[in-house]
């Protein structure tokens, strides 16, 4: 957990000083005092310094900063030169989006490799703390064209399902875009949906319901 330690002439100037050295707010920061310091005989003989030390408290946006540091890091590995907007949609979500020219190889086919960035992502940052963040990691909007696909997937597979009454198998998914196909067809009179299968293989299974 970041933390730094300061000595100055009294608390409240080792705290101010240890806010700007973090850039954060004192109600983004744990205080623990070290020494209160004393200004000695007349203010110079025998003056000690105080001494504090101001933790970052592991918050939503603690956690986003980690999360975007470690990003930040990947892609210095893997050469790749973008830019990395971090947007705290709420206490429990964190979106990550990056932009930059020739990204593909951080989607990779139909969006496992970013899947996986996304899961090395959120296990890093969500070390330290209590609080469970969902980090959802997007490159160029990726992912919301593939939601419009998989959107028009589901309705497309649903009415094949109605018109051969049988039911329809989709192709392995992730659990986010399994979700994205239930919510899509919650409201079909004529399908129902689940999942079948273990992952990394689990699929969405589409039934046509019986009249």
């Amino acid at each position: 957990m970041k933390s730094v330690e300061i000595i100055a002439r009294s608390v409240e100037e080792a705290i101010d000083e240890g806010l700007e050295k973090l850039g954060v707010t004192r109600d983004e920061v744990e205080i623990e005092v070290l020494d209160e310091g004393n200004k000695g005989l007349f203010g110079i003989l025998g003056a000690k310094q105080a001494k504090v030390r101001l933790q970052l408290k592991v918050n939503t946006k603690y956690k986003s900063q980690i999360a975007k540091e470690y990003l930040q890091e990947v892609l210095r590995l893997m050469k790749v030169e973008a830019y990395i907007h971090v947007e705290i949609i709420d206490e429990q979500t964190v979106r990550l989006a990056v932009y930059g020219e020739n990204l593909g190889l951080l989607i990779g086919r139909r969006g496992q490799t970013l899947d996986a960035l996304q899961y090395l992502v959120s296990t890093i940052a969500n070390r330290e703390g209590t609080n469970w963040v969902r980090f959802i990691l997007d490159v160029e909007g990726y992912r919301g064209r593939r939601e419009n696909t998989l959107k028009s997937l589901a309705h497309r597979l649903a009415a094949k399902a109605v018109d051969s009454g049988r039911r329809v198998a989709m192709d392995p998914m992730s659990a986010l875009e399994r979700r994205i196909i239930h919510m899509e067809l919650q409201a079909n009179p004529d399908v129902e949906t689940h999942s079948e299968g273990r992952e990394p293989y689990r699929r969405v299974i589409i039934v046509p319901k019986k009249n």
